[in-house]
């Protein structure tokens, strides 16, 4: 009779859910994450649905920089794009002010957000490929600023500063998810729509990083002069993991947007791309899970610090109150955080997962 957990293949041991206990997890995830949206008010739905929106940027950004190596600061630059394009897609088409087209199918203005932004990242791509580090990081934060100026000005496309345009409209089937329903309120059914998004791309993105082309950008990221060595064509896998993010990207800008129901051009900034860094290095550089885990963190932060001026007296809601914002808290928590976690726990939130894991499935010989 065979050991448990012993694999007979490489198959059984790359397997999406390999273990007893991954399938267990699994099963109580997604039963209590269907189950949330009856026993959690409207308003924490709202910032639920956005978490996984973000997490599905951060899987991106973590594709090219935890599993390729690439450092990219201009990831807002690249929501910004997606979330344009799903905008301009559904957007109405007698409007004599704003580019609009009036397809509101979800599949249609989804996949063309993720494949504006893939294609934009793909023309990158050649440029990135050559960099690395520090360089490819500025390189990246350049695309920001562009971006930032470009959208500023054009008002057919984005409306204008302080005007901005109404975000894309998703339908499916007939389903309009951002209004009330005669069973779901509109929260409820932007949570699941986002659940079942993020589920659906997280487990794409599990199994490209599971597949000959995660291996190859693991072997780009840890020794690229080696890879090339041993025949991976480095340029082009780069090329790939850029692309392939740019993609997320797209997907999360197009409904990032969808829970507020506005874009305004001046939300993509530096800011923005702070704090998807934030994400994958808080969650965990190089994991589908850890992006996850640091998109709900940071995105639930802000509530946490919202409450801060009933707590601290020197914390003020407002600008023209004196003393710190609760904005300038969050700037400073992000930094804080990041530092934190870079010292004392490099491999983030999962990290600690993991060695929680370890240590009971070793008790009571762990040390």
């Amino acid at each position: 009779m065979s050991r448990p957990l012993l694999y007979l293949s490489y198959r059984q041991d790359m397997a999406l859910l390999n273990t007893g206990a991954k399938r267990g997890w699994t099963a109580v995830l997604a039963v209590g994450g269907l189950v949330l949206p009856f026993v959690v008010q409207d308003d924490l739905l709202i910032v639920l649905a956005t978490a996984w929106v973000a997490a599905i940027g951060a899987i991106g950004l973590n594709i090219v920089t935890g599993y390729g190596g690439q450092v990219s600061l201009g990831h807002a630059f690249f929501l910004a794009i997606g979330a344009y394009t799903a905008a301009a897609i559904s957007g109405d088409p007698d409007s004599t002010r704003l580019i609009g087209f009036g397809i509101t199918s979800l599949p249609v203005w989804l996949l063309a957000a993720g494949l504006v932004a893939g294609l934009a990242g793909l023309i990158v791509a050649p440029l990135a490929a050559r960099l690395r580090g520090l360089y490819l990081a500025v390189v990246t934060l350049g695309l920001v600023f562009i971006g930032e100026h470009v959208f500023k000005h054009w008002r057919e496309l984005t409306g204008g500063v302080g005007v901005g345009r109404p975000a894309a409209v998703p339908e499916l089937f007939g389903v309009q998810f951002a209004v009330d329903g005669a069973m779901f309120t509109k929260a409820q059914k932007l949570y699941l729509l986002m659940l079942v998004l993020l589920v659906i791309f997280g487990v794409l993105a599990r199994n490209l990083v599971r597949s000959r082309v995660g291996r190859a950008l693991a072997a780009v990221r840890d020794r690229d002069l080696a890879a090339a060595v041993i025949g991976v064509d480095v340029t082009r896998y780069k090329m790939i993991a850029f692309a392939v993010s740019s993609f997320y990207a797209g997907v999360a800008g197009a409904l990032l947007y969808v829970m507020i129901g506005f874009v305004e051009p001046g939300s993509f900034n530096l800011a923005m791309s702070v704090q998807y860094i934030a994400m994958i290095l808080i969650g965990g550089v190089a994991t589908i899970s850890g992006s996850v885990l640091g998109a709900v963190f940071i995105t639930l932060l802000p509530r946490v610090t919202r409450e801060l001026p009933a707590v601290l007296p020197f914390v003020s809601s407002s600008p023209g109150s004196g003393g710190i914002t609760v904005f300038q808290v969050e700037t400073i928590l992000y930094g804080l955080l990041i530092i934190g976690f870079l010292i004392f726990e490099p491999r983030g939130l999962f990290g600690i997962w993991t060695r929680l894991r370890t240590y009971w499935k070793a008790w009571p010989f762990s040390h």
